[in-house]
């Protein structure tokens, strides 16, 4: 599994936004020069976010982006599936993959599934609120 560049800034971004969450509408460019992000690029990962409803957007003098939600309902988890193409640490196990004819006989299936179960999980355990106060969230790693 690696995670793309558009997942950690989507990350990145829904922190900066829990920090900034008391101003309101946050104008991308705001977001683009704290977090060192091309604006460009930027708005293409708002754009994922806003059409899968994490954000809302709001044109005009006044306008900008903010969450939808309380940081504490937004997953790592969820926010990864949104911007990667996969989690999985194999192929085998990637959502919509065609079942392997090896499964039946395979002797590291079980290992690989119980990475995925733990990548998962793990993921599941942190919210953008634990990466604003990383002291409440899990531990020393560092996104």
């Amino acid at each position: 599994m690696l995670v793309s560049t558009k997942g950690r800034y989507a990350l990145r971004v829904l922190a900066d936004m829990a920090e900034h969450r008391a101003e309101g509408y946050i104008p991308l460019k705001e977001i683009a020069r704290r977090q060192g992000i091309s604006e460009k690029y930027l708005e293409s990962i708002l754009k994922a976010l806003v059409k899968n409803g994490l954000l809302t957007g709001l044109r005009g003098k006044g306008g900008g982006y903010k969450l939808t939600y309380a940081p504490e309902q937004y997953t790592v988890w969820d926010v990864l599936r949104l911007t990667e193409d996969s989690l999985s640490p194999v192929a085998c196990l990637e959502d919509g993959a065609v079942p392997c004819q090896r499964a039946a006989v395979c002797p590291t299936l079980s290992m690989w599934q119980g990475l995925d179960k733990v990548i998962r999980d793990y993921l599941k355990g942190i919210t953008v609120a634990d990466l604003v106060r990383p002291e409440a969230g899990a531990g020393d790693y560092i996104i």
